[in-house]
This record gives structure tokens, sequence and C-alpha cells, in this order.
């Protein structure tokens, strides 16, 4: 971790909490708010490597609107609540460390970026909506490529745009297909392990696993 330039960070699950917008509903939804939180970021997620391996690219929120859509029919939620929904998902809240860590980190002399496979606008207003609009050196899009992770397209992306070499790069993700993805890249790839899950067998195996962001601060 000694040549590391840049710290670049996955968004969705990583900084900002998916479920939170299921969460601020559940006196609605009830106690199935958390099985469909998690199923409707499962489709979320299965859609866009469909779409990819496809090639029939929609942009992140139409994803997430085709997916609490499904989500929504299977967990027979009133077609009522789609709206506040997806208004919520605009404004995940970030996961309590978060901005702490990242003030942090400003103060370093590291590049700071988000690459997520959200659109700009999406991950403009999540940040934005949290305060954190000064943290950041770019957000990065897979909408620059048209393709979402773990094509290397996407991981390429920081690499053109601050002229450095992979291994100069950390990057988190709570999301362990992205975790493999930048790490058979190139990346110093670090998992975010917040729930104390299994590793995939992808042909990559982080140096580092941490629990929450603050544990980062101790790794560089």
């Amino acid at each position: 971790m000694k040549n590391i330039k840049a710290i670049i960070f996955d968004a969705y699950g990583t900084l900002f909490d998916v479920n939170s917008a299921a969460e601020k509903c559940k006196d609605k939804i009830g106690d199935k708010w958390e099985g469909f939180a998690n199923y409707w970021r499962t489709t979320q997620l299965e859609y866009t490597w469909l779409r990819s391996l496809m090639k029939r690219h929609k942009d992140f929120w139409k994803v997430t609107e085709d997916s609490l859509d499904k989500s929504m029919k299977t967990y027979e939620i009133d077609s009522s609540m789609r709206n506040e929904l997806l208004d919520l998902y605009k404004i995940l809240s970030p996961f309590k460390e978060v901005p702490e860590v990242l003030k942090s980190l400003k103060e370093k002399d590291f590049k700071l970026a988000i690459l997520s496979n959200g659109t700009p606008a999406l991950l403009n207003e999540l940040v934005k909506s949290n305060d954190l609009e000064n943290i950041f050196n770019d957000i990065f899009s897979i909408e620059e490529v048209g393709v979402y992770k773990p094509d290397s397209k996407v991981y390429d992306i920081p690499i053109k745009q601050y002229q450095i070499q992979t291994n100069e790069v950390a990057f988190l993700s709570a999301n362990t297909w992205d975790v493999s993805g930048g790490g058979n890249y190139g990346y110093n790839s670090i998992w975010v392990n917040r729930s104390n899950n299994t590793f995939d067998n992808l042909d990559y195996v982080p140096k580092h696993q941490i629990k929450d962001l603050g544990k980062l601060l101790d790794i560089l």
C-alpha cells in the first residue's frame, strides 16, 4: 500500500446503504421489508450483468426501476409505494462512519474518487444530499463506457484519467464480485465485509478485509 496514489470507492453498498430506502418505509411494508430490500438489490445486480452480456444496455436508474417493479410484485407491495421508494433511493443514507473517514482521507495526499454503476445524476445527488460534494476529486460512472462492472473497461476509467498504474489504486467495495473484478484487473482491492460474509471463488483473494471504512486508515 506504500505506492497508493488514488483511493477509489464503490458507491452502492460500500459508502451508501442500499437497504435504507426500504428501511425508511418499514412501517408500511412490515416485517418483510428487509427480505424485499435484499431481493430488490439482488435483482438490480442481476439485471446489470445480464444486460452487459446481452449488450442491451439501460442506465442504472432504469435498471433500478425495472428491478423494483419485479420486487414489488414478488413481495406483493402496493404499487402506490413505487414513487416513494424510488425517491428514497436517490438519497440513500451513508453508513455511519463514512463521512468522518472520507473527511480524514481528504486531508491526505490521495486522489479520492467514486467508481460506480450509478448514473452521473444519481451519484451527484447522493453525494450532495449527504454533504459530501467537496470530498471527491472525481465521480466516475460506468456510463462513460456503456457497460457494467465487472467489465475491465470500467476499472480502466480512473487509470486513464489519472495516468497511473493499476497497482497504485486502492479500491474498496462491499461487493465480493466487485472486489474480484477490480483485483483481477490489477487494483489493490479491499473488501468491506460489513456482514461477515464468505468471499467468492473468482480467482482473486483480497489481502485486506475490513469491517468498516474506519479500518482503512490503519491499512494506509
